[in-house]
């Protein structure tokens, strides 16, 4: 069965939600790419920039959108 394109828009989006939910629920980080941009987010929903520098070491700044 072939779904729409809007169809499969809202599936997904659906996933993402509940993917989210689960993730805030256990105390879990989210991580994905905004702008280009590695952002984790905290189960508080506090947004950090994931930034690697010339050695491969990590750092995380506040995400300001």
């Amino acid at each position: 069965m072939f779904e729409t394109r809007e169809q499969l828009q809202e599936i997904l989006k659906k996933a993402n939600q509940h993917a989210r939910k689960q993730a805030k629920e256990s105390g879990a980080s989210i991580y994905y790419m905004k702008n280009n941009k590695r952002v984790r987010e905290d189960a508080e929903g506090n947004k950090f920039e994931i930034i690697f520098d010339a050695t491969g070491k990590r750092q995380e700044f506040e995400y300001h959108e």
